[in-house]
């Protein structure tokens, strides 16, 4: 389910809370090989699968910045903030990885609105809270603080 807010009003109200979760997303062998090439991370326990099956995990596992990446397109479907000119990516607070994505489970987002506060050029900065989840896993797989700016 998506959330909708009007401006940055809108958004300061969701402080503190929920915004549930996203879909879940298959995490592929091929997404995987793709976030390899484009990063030139060919590291064997993401891209060898004979290999991998004998390491660690039992198999191929997703990088940790590829999952990161993907909480921008999972987040994009559980808030929408309409009103405002332009939204953009500050950094994050911090960014850990508890546990790996196999190849072939899915992940989902979770996120909370920890805080809004305004900036110049007549914009807010926005922290959330933010966990990937695996299916079947009690551990995450990323844990991050990410910082958002909207302006009007």
């Amino acid at each position: 389910m998506t959330t909708t807010v009007n401006g940055l009003d809108g958004l300061k109200a969701l402080v503190g809370q929920s915004l549930g979760s996203s879909e879940w997303l298959e995490i592929t062998q091929e997404r995987v090989n793709t976030f390899a090439d484009a990063t030139d991370d060919h590291q064997w326990i993401h891209v060898d699968v004979e290999r991998a099956g004998q390491g660690p995990f039992g198999g191929p596992i997703a990088h940790g910045y590829l999952t990161l990446s993907l909480v921008i397109p999972l987040f994009s479907s559980m808030l929408t903030v309409e009103g405002v000119t332009m939204g953009l990516n500050y950094g994050l607070e911090k960014v850990r990885f508890p546990s790996p994505v196999k190849v072939g489970s899915k992940i989902r987002l979770t996120a909370t609105v920890l805080k809004v506060e305004e900036v110049a050029g007549n914009g807010v900065q926005s922290t959330f809270d933010f966990t990937v989840e695996v299916d079947g896993s009690s551990k995450p797989a990323c844990v991050a603080q990410p910082v958002f700016r909207h302006y009007v």
